[in-house]
């Protein structure tokens, strides 16, 4: 599995030519949620990226949901078709929760009903995954964020995160949906290579 991302046929970018993860710091978050729109849009846009971010969720999982598959109290995520149309259930951190929280009542306030899907456009209607990619393009360039977000970068820095915590492989595995351990030892040996940084960084070298 690569887990590069590969822009091969996209304008701009050389047939083949491939791209290694960009994780993002915390602060490069906070920054990307602070540059979103105002108002009910930047409600919404700024309960999609937690979701992205501190779920781990794919951008097609994360447009799939429905207000019913989200238990803000309890902290969890119901992904009902994830990759290879596997169920599971993830958890969301209080902070996260409390954003998702406040979009959902702003729906209500919208007249959007539980049938629609969980993030859509104002007016209900279907919100793209090139609708989101260009958020987030459009958030970062305001947030002055030189390196390339996009949603699946999201879910790298999830990962990365869990990894530097010290959470355990098979419980990230859980969270990301994984089909085997060992595609996410090969994922988080890619983004988030911690005992090779760690050894060379204990290397001493004086000029």
């Amino acid at each position: 599995m690569s887990i590069d991302r590969t822009l091969a046929g996209r304008p701009g970018h050389n047939r083949g030519q491939t791209y290694p993860a960009e994780v993002l710091t915390a602060d490069e978050v906070r920054a990307l949620m602070r540059a979103t729109n105002r108002g009910n849009t930047g409600i919404r846009n700024r309960a999609l990226i937690a979701v992205l971010y501190r779920a781990g969720l794919r951008l097609s999982e994360a447009l799939a949901l429905k207000p019913s598959d989200v238990d803000v109290d309890g902290g969890t995520i119901r992904v009902l078709h994830g990759k290879g149309d596997r169920a599971r259930t993830v958890g969301l951190d209080h902070g996260a929760a409390a954003l998702v929280g406040r979009w959902l009542d702003q729906r209500r306030n919208l007249g959007l009903n539980g049938r629609r899907r969980l993030f859509t456009k104002l007016d209900g209607s279907k919100w793209s995954p090139q609708g989101v990619r260009e958020m987030l393009k459009r958030a970062a360039a305001k947030a002055g964020i030189e390196k390339r977000v996009h949603p699946h970068g999201l879910r790298h820095t999830h990962a990365a995160e869990l990894a530097r915590e010290g959470a355990p492989t098979n419980l990230i595995q859980a969270q990301l949906g994984h089909a085997s351990l060992a595609v996410t030892d090969r994922y988080l040996r890619h983004i988030a290579p911690r005992e090779l940084v760690e050894t060379i960084r204990r290397r001493a070298w004086d000029l």
